[in-house]
């Protein structure tokens, strides 16, 4: 059991901690608000940019583009995008646990794993095909950096050297919150009830100044390289708001473990207390006989 000192020396760590806990908190909120700007300027821009793409090849006669084309090859090659480092609750484990069920349902294909961060590599490197792990100079890269690794999976698969590209990322949704997916980047795909939806949507002819060929060909890319971008911004944003909630409830358990620890001790002090004051009395009435 633990005596008077021990609990003090407990007390003293926990408030330690909780300094901890408290200043980390206060760094992921100022980081998450600057992400969440980021992500939530984006992603309206990304949206609209894939959706114009989506209706102009699908209004455009007999156009193809090699982001559109499927390749004759069942490998393909995941981008797992995750954090460095840890202390930010489910962030990770929960898109560990999306990318396995990932691979259970994908038998079909034969799956190549590269890294954003290193935490889900070191959950699943075991489990599955792990290739190359992308390093940036800072915590968050920056777009061209972003461009280098976009263009590197997509010349992959330029190349036919895999028949698609996925993207596994937790997409943000609030700070309090975020949803785990893996998403397909390549091949581009507009489906056909999809085309025949948008061409009884805009029953009419569109004029293109220049040619809808040249700016499909303009767009495509652009549509590829965006949709990556947007995916490491949301994962950044999950990412610091995860922190901050997960560092909220530990600063909330330490707060409850030091009361419950003071309230102890003290327990102790005055069992002590009150056990000499019987000790003292026992004495002095054995005296006065």
């Amino acid at each position: 059991m633990a005596n008077i000192k021990d609990l003090k020396k407990k007390i003293k760590s926990t408030k330690g901690t909780l300094k901890i806990t408290k200043a980390m908190k206060l760094v992921s909120a100022s980081k998450l608000n600057k992400a969440q700007v980021r992500i939530l300027g984006l992603r309206p821009y990304s949206t609209e940019l894939e959706e114009t793409v989506r209706t102009v090849s699908a209004l455009a006669q007999n156009y193809t583009n090699e982001y559109f084309t499927p390749k004759e090859n069942n490998k393909s090659v995941v981008l797992v995008i995750s954090s460095d480092k840890g202390l930010c609750g489910g962030y990770n484990s929960s898109l560990a646990k999306t990318v396995r069920r990932f691979v259970a349902e994908t038998k079909d294909e034969d799956l190549k794993f590269f890294f954003i961060g290193k935490k889900v590599r070191d959950l699943i490197q075991k489990e599955v095909n792990s290739g190359k792990t992308f390093t940036f100079a800072k915590a968050d890269p920056t777009y061209e950096e972003v461009r280098k690794v976009a263009d590197e999976l997509g010349a992959m698969f330029m190349n036919g050297e895999v028949g698609k590209v996925y993207v596994a990322y937790n997409s943000f949704i609030s700070a309090i919150a975020f949803d785990s997916k893996v998403r397909q980047l390549l091949p581009m795909q507009v489906s056909s009830s999809d085309k025949e939806t948008i061409k009884s949507k805009y029953p009419y002819d569109f004029k293109y100044e220049p040619s809808a060929e040249q700016i499909l060909d303009t767009l495509v890319p652009e549509v590829y390289l965006t949709t990556v971008y947007t995916c490491v911004l949301d994962a950044i944003a999950s990412e610091h708001g995860s922190r901050m909630n997960a560092m909220e409830n530990a600063s909330k358990n330490c707060k409850e473990m030091t009361k419950k620890l003071t309230l102890k001790m003290n327990k102790m002090r005055q069992a002590r207390i009150t056990t000499e004051l019987i000790e003292v009395v026992s004495g002095a009435e054995s005296l006065n006989g």
